[in-house]
């Protein structure tokens, strides 16, 4: 039995009710999801603290606009997410949130890098239950409006990098991606950011290599 510690965060009780009943009645026999709330950033940060020193959470949700703390440390989803990813790094962190714009979704991406991103326009209770399992098998999951405008931004001509070129090749002939390092000389964490723009880029959306494989292989790239 898989035992899953979930911390939810939202300022609206209605959604967090919504989120859970979605889970609960979504999740796999396995599965047992163990999900604790809070509704304002006083709440999460003592939540956060205390879930870090015995029994850290595997994922955590968070709005994006809460009420902040009462010392002004802690003012949004955001100032939460990177609290929870420096307390608990193997944590996964899910951000939730009414806005779209460009820039406050570049600037969530490259702060936080989330497991999962969601904008709540996007939301169905079917992508939120499709959403929770891929960013526990094999994250990142980003909802409609975040990968379209990630495919509008990457460059286009990641297409013809040679380096992404050959890790495709690499990844087709079996090279575990923790081992590509050694024939490609660039870092591990190096890589798993061009793959994971591969897989936007190619539309993979269950974040599979196997599916990047045959993607880029039907494309003409392998």
């Amino acid at each position: 039995m898989d035992h899953i510690k979930i911390l939810m965060v939202d300022d609206h009780p209605i959604i967090i009710e919504g989120y859970q009943n979605v889970l609960l009645a979504t999740k796999q026999d396995h599965q047992t999801l163990h999900i604790e709330t809070a509704h304002n950033c006083d709440e999460a940060v003592a939540m956060i603290e205390q879930a870090s020193k015995k029994y850290p959470y595997h994922v955590c949700f968070f709005d994006i606009s809460l009420p902040a703390s009462e010392d002004g440390k802690y003012a949004s989803g955001e100032d939460l997410a990177l609290l929870a990813k420096k307390l608990m790094p193997r944590t996964k962190i899910v951000i939730l949130t009414m806005f779209n714009e460009t820039f406050r979704i570049h600037n969530i991406i490259k702060e936080i890098d989330p497991q999962g991103f969601l904008i709540k326009s996007d939301l169905t209770s079917m992508e939120l239950a499709d959403g929770f399992q891929q960013i526990l098998k094999s994250p990142p999951y980003y909802s409609t409006t975040v990968n379209n405008y990630l495919k509008k931004t990457i460059s286009s001509d990641i297409y013809v990098d040679d380096i992404n070129r050959k890790i495709l090749h690499l990844l087709s002939q079996g090279v575990k991606t923790k081992s590509l390092n050694e024939y490609i000389d660039i870092s591990t964490s190096a890589i798993e950011k061009r793959k994971k723009q591969l897989k936007i880029l190619f539309s993979v959306h269950d974040g599979k290599d196997e599916t990047l494989l045959k993607e880029a292989k039907d494309k003409g790239y392998l």
